[in-house]
């Protein structure tokens, strides 16, 4: 390493960084700038105030602001609320569901910063966002892919040692996707975060040239991750191919079929580099909404690939951003008008009816089914929506949703800053030494539906909005399409019941009091309660679970800030118990024959990352201005520390990663960690 390279690695508060650097400028990604003038318009007139202009900066910082809706007329909005509850799980609950249900799909081209620069440099606040998870559900299933995947190519080396590089100007597709290369020290990044954290993973094999399919990142990944691999995606979003121009216009299921087969061959043909397994973990077909999946089940897919196919999976937005984010020429969606389409419960159980026979067809085939990439829109999301406290309660009523309709895990979806739909997003590059990560709202979701859901693999879903009212007609009160019930049994008993209230009511008069009667036998008379609250749904950051919040953008570390609060309710008998939902929030109930105390359910010990070690080059060559302006994080410019592999691929017993805390610092034996 030259002089030009070195790095030093200080242990410094955070507060002492910040105090050194005065400001520097965030520039705009240009494509984004018509839909910010449209929702800043739009807000303004609705309020009857001016705008001193669009925002113009990346979008995953964006301040932009919505209107909330005006709270319902009370003569359609009942705030009493009768629920009947059996301690047995009630006709049409789910199948169970494992702990690590709500998991991340991060995109292939970001993974150097979201995961870490290297195999030796890993993200200390995203090690602590996946530990608060782990807390909870002992496991989380992440996958590293999306369209960046289906051009990537695994290297030797790169030209100037980073893990990956982005063809820029060979970018395509409505969403620019660029092609990459990678070398094998991405996968011994994630290697190395699962010797911290239980992630599991998700990979994609390259699907763009059926001609000569490109299978090192299988070969390597089966060698450096072992069990942690645990699944390869064959193909992403196909149905989208002939639209993207990937494949004739012609491509059909069949099409895909076909391609499928031979990449199943091609593995078998790889055996001097490939063992078995990889072929017994494949992934598909993973379609958006060109095709339906009952279209390619109809080719015989499931009973032809059944030995490889590990999961079933499809992938789906409620909507997409993409007219305003690459000038498609489409209407372009104004987020002020379509932000109730957010609020509203009957929105997302319509778009995943079309599901329904695909998830009963793969319990009968024995196959999980994944919805293995979501989020509120696709092309980035809407501002003031997906960025806002509307996308929390919307991504914990879109999961629990899939959930109770069987999907057997569901990956939200992490791009670069160039997006609002985030559950996390880390400073760009030029700012990483003095601004923190921002945590979105999904990751809120997350938390709650983790321990909605809880660690013990058995918990069952039932959405009591549509399936108990069937059940308990006439002695059932319909409820409002902004007030959401869910409930969870656990081990065949009932735990936990989730509420989500989607009004924003500043007077309380739309706050709701549930009244549960209960069936429990040997129930003490007390429930604890758990709540997401912010005091709009158009709030930006700053949202509270169990009063514990992350703060707003730059401002997380990955721990949450504040003392929890957990409500013990005692209940009017011992039967009948009186929940009160705020206008607008969450709220979790936890049932227990001992009172309610299982609130504080455990996954896995606590375990927290310290994040006073920070990164600071010295010494470095100069940057020209212009390139460092315009870098924004999203390439990578700034290498730190060394990639050379052998710092961590020895063998399997040298990837285990020994960690010793210094004074609040933290010291690696075979990965840095590092706050950036």
């Amino acid at each position: 390493m030259t002089t030009k390279r070195a790095t030093t690695l200080l242990l410094l508060p955070l507060l002492f960084v910040q105090s050194i650097h005065a400001s520097v400028s965030i520039y705009h990604t240009p494509q984004q700038s018509q839909l910010s003038v449209a929702a800043a318009a739009s807000a303004a007139a609705a309020s009857g105030t001016a705008t001193a202009g669009p925002y113009v900066g990346l979008a995953a910082y964006n301040t932009t602001i919505l209107n909330a809706p005006p709270p319902p007329a009370a003569s359609t909005f009942p705030t009493q609320i009768t629920l009947q509850l059996t301690d047995a799980p009630m006709l049409n609950v789910s199948i169970p569901q494992k702990s690590s249900f709500f998991g991340f799909s991060i995109e292939m081209s970001v993974v150097n910063q979201v995961l870490g620069k290297n195999a030796s440099f890993l993200q200390v606040p995203f090690l602590n966002l996946m530990a608060n998870l782990q807390q909870r559900t002992g496991r989380i299933d992440i996958r590293v892919g999306g369209n960046t995947q289906e051009t990537a190519t695994l290297v030797d080396s790169t030209p100037d040692g980073k893990i990956l590089e982005k063809d820029l100007a060979g970018a395509t597709n409505p969403t620019q996707t660029p092609p990459l290369v990678f070398t094998a020290e991405l996968l011994y990044m994630l290697r190395n975060i699962s010797e911290h954290i239980n992630i599991r993973w998700h990979l994609g094999v390259p699907f763009n040239d059926t001609s000569n399919f490109r299978l090192a990142i299988a070969e390597q990944g089966q060698a450096i991750l072992g069990d942690y691999l645990i699944g390869l995606q064959v193909g992403n979003e196909p149905d989208l191919y002939a639209q993207h121009g990937h494949r004739p216009s012609t491509y059909g299921p069949q099409d895909y079929f076909n391609d499928f087969g031979a990449m199943i061959q091609a593995m078998k043909a790889d055996e001097a580099k490939l063992t078995t397994r990889p072929e017994t973990l494949l992934i598909g077909p993973s379609v958006q909404v060109i095709w339906t999946p009952d279209e390619v089940w109809d080719t015989g897919f499931i009973d032809a690939y059944t030995e490889n196919l590990a999961f079933l999976s499809v992938e789906r937005y409620p909507s997409d951003n993409c007219a305003a984010a690459f000038n498609t020429g489409a209407p372009i969606h104004n987020p002020q008008d379509i932000i109730g389409e957010y609020l509203s419960h009957g929105a997302v159980v319509g778009p995943l009816t079309l599901y329904s026979d695909s998830t009963a067809l793969a319990i009968q085939k024995g196959k999980p089914f994944l919805m293995f990439e979501t989020n509120s829109a696709s092309c980035g999301g809407f501002p003031g929506i997906s960025d806002a406290f509307t996308g929390a309660l919307w991504g914990v009523d879109w999961a629990m949703q899939l959930a109770a309709t069987n999907f057997t895990g569901a990956l939200f979806h992490v791009g670069g800053q160039s997006v609002s739909y985030n559950p996390f997003t880390p400073p760009p590059t030029n700012e990483s030494t003095f601004h923190q990560w921002t945590v979105g709202p999904t990751y809120y979701s997350a938390l709650v539906v983790s321990e909605a859901i809880g660690a013990s693999n058995t918990s069952q879903v039932l959405d009591l909005q549509h399936s108990a009212a069937a059940v308990f007609a006439p002695n059932f009160t319909p409820l409002p399409d902004q007030l959401v019930a869910y409930g969870i049994w656990e081990n065949g008993h009932l735990a936990r019941v989730l509420y989500i209230n989607y009004v924003t009511d500043t007077t309380n008069q739309s706050d709701v009091t549930v009244t549960m009667n209960l069936d429990q036998p040997n129930f003490q008379g007390n429930v604890q309660v758990k709540y997401l609250r912010a005091p709009t749904v158009a709030q930006k950051g700053n949202y509270t679970w169990a009063g514990q919040t992350f703060g707003g953008n730059f401002q997380s570390d990955g721990r949450p800030i504040g003392n929890e609060d957990i409500q013990t309710v005692a209940c009017a008998s011992a039967t009948q118990c009186l929940i009160k939902v705020p206008a607008p929030a969450a709220a979790l109930v936890f049932l227990s024959p001992t009172g309610g105390q299982d609130a504080d359910q455990k996954g896995a010990p606590q375990t927290t990352f310290a994040t006073t070690a920070v990164t600071i080059v010295r010494n470095t060559a100069s940057i020209d201005p212009s390139v460092l302006a315009t870098s924004n994080g999203r390439s990578g410019a700034l290498q730190i520390g060394s990639t050379s592999p052998e710092a961590t691929k020895n063998a399997a017993a040298t990837l285990r990663v020994g960690l010793t805390m210094v004074m609040g610092g933290m010291l690696g034996g075979a990965a840095w960690l590092m706050m950036a």
